[in-house]
């Protein structure tokens, strides 16, 4: 008895650490042929209920915002088990999305080129330099960012100024985002990819989102994106 007590102890120990923190995972689902659009999506479990849930985004590129009608999201009944990452309900929802999909010409298959990630446990960088040597330019990739407040009474601001070197010296740059818009809840911000669409000039900078609620720390993704 003091064995089968011993095991449900630890059984509900790792069902905890499962369900702690409603950590969302980012998913690339591609661009259309032309690279005008980007399509990604996230998925994970709510921490109290393990439910799964996802979203599925359409971001025109070179607007650097959704499209009409491009954010579809779903939450689903039956709860996930140890060991599941609830991507059933990114696949639910891409079933449920096609039209979506068919209306901005996305290729699944098409996802660009990933240029830089950062891995997990690694120490995120306010700037990132980056040589492309395929396409033989430099990237960089400043990070600015404020907040203000505390607990789940904090809200944080961000913008991208990115510098793109040529091969022949000249030199672009970009910046993105809103740094006067204040988002409730969010703690900080990490560049965790970059990805070169596939006319190869595009750029998606892939932002992981750190909130905070009553119920702790959640992460979220969004994109920002350049078309030169």
């Amino acid at each position: 008895m003091r064995i089968r007590g011993f095991l449900i102890i630890i059984f509900l120990a790792v069902c905890g650490l499962l369900f702690a923190g409603d950590y969302a995972t980012f998913q690339n689902l591609g661009f259309s042929a032309d690279s005008r659009y980007f399509m990604f999506g996230q998925y994970g479990a709510d921490e109290e209920s393990a439910l799964p849930y996802a979203e599925i985004f359409v971001v025109d590129v070179a607007a650097n915002r959704f499209v009409p009608g491009g954010v579809e999201e779903a939450a689903y009944d039956n709860p996930i088990q140890p060991g599941v990452d609830g991507r059933g309900a990114l696949f639910n929802l891409l079933t449920d999305s096609v039209e979506l999909k068919k209306r901005w010409r996305i290729d699944h298959t098409l996802t660009g080129r990933l240029v830089y990630i950062l891995l997990d446990g690694a120490q995120p960088k306010s700037q990132l330099e980056f040589r492309d040597f395929q396409d033989k330019k430099k990237y960089r990739i400043t990070l600015v960012q404020s907040a203000r407040g505390s607990g789940t009474e904090v809200s944080s601001s961000f913008h991208l100024v990115i510098t793109v070197e040529g091969e022949s010296g000249s030199f672009a740059t970009h910046t993105v985002g809103l740094p006067d818009y204040w988002r409730k809840g969010v703690r900080s911000y990490k560049i965790k990819q970059v990805l070169l669409a596939p006319d190869e000039r595009s750029v998606v900078m892939v932002i992981e989102r750190e909130e905070q609620d009553s119920s702790g720390v959640n992460i979220r993704y969004m994109v920002e994106t350049i078309r030169p």
